[in-house]
This record gives structure tokens, sequence and C-alpha cells, in this order.
């Protein structure tokens, strides 16, 4: 089976899952990104995700370990679910921009 249909989930100041949804259809797949505003949207933005069909759902690297095991417990098994991440090169830039 061919990825077809995929979703991803990040972060930034005053999204709105209900709102903040983005589609990007090229033919052959379907990507979907929804943008949140608080941790605690994230679960039912990718349960959601899940029950419109997408096959996979990749997190932002904000949510961390903690959050990504949420999504994975919510979804049951049903889709594979990653997370973004960045190495310790990183850190002092994304500190910028998060703090």
């Amino acid at each position: 089976m061919a990825l077809s249909h995929w979703g991803f989930i990040y972060m930034a100041d005053g999204c709105d899952p209900d709102r903040d949804v983005s589609i990007i259809e090229t033919g052959a797949s379907r990507t979907v990104l929804v943008g949140i505003g608080r941790h605690d949207q994230l679960v039912e933005a990718a349960v959601r995700l899940v029950a419109d069909g997408a096959q996979l759902v990749e997190l932002c690297g904000a949510f961390g370990p903690i959050w990504t095991a949420r999504v994975i417990e919510a979804v049951g098994g049903a889709v594979p679910v990653g997370a973004v991440g960045y190495g310790p090169e990183a850190v002092d830039q994304l500190h910028a921009i998060f703090s």
C-alpha cells in the first residue's frame, strides 16, 4: 500500500485546530497540516486525522516524547506516529524560538 494520506501537527501561538488546517492535494497524495495553540489540543487533533483517513501522523518537535506517547496510545496503534527530532546542536536556537 502506498502512502496517499498523512497528517502533520504543529504548534504555533494562536492556532486553533478547528480553523488552522491546510490541505495539500497532489493527485497522488493528501497532506493535512493542523496547527494547534496548546498541548492539550494535540491528542484530539491526531485522533481526528486518523478518523479522517490519515495513514500516518507526524508531530512537530515541540511536543516531545511524553505527548508523542499520548498520541500513540490514543490512536491505539491504528497508524504509525512519528515525531520530529532535533540534535543537540539545535537546542539554543529552538530555545530562542519557543521561549
